[in-house]
């Protein structure tokens, strides 16, 4: 017979996330709702934000 190990994982935490907290901003604040009428519109949009990153659209990470 052999030994069971539990190991117990950290909750899911999101908000510590960079990442969940810059595509948060992206999806809800920076693109419009038009850019998810077609796969090449919400291309175009995500890459005008991500050129535009630090310039037209910032976050402040406090």
């Amino acid at each position: 017979m052999s030994d069971v190990l539990v190991c117990y994982l950290p909750p899911y935490s999101p908000e510590l996330n960079i990442i969940e907290i810059l595509w948060k901003k992206v999806k809800y604040e920076w693109l419009p709702c038009e850019a998810f009428k077609t796969f090449e519109d919400l291309s175009v949009n995500i890459k005008n934000i991500l050129n535009y990153y630090g310039e037209k659209f910032t976050i402040t990470f406090a």
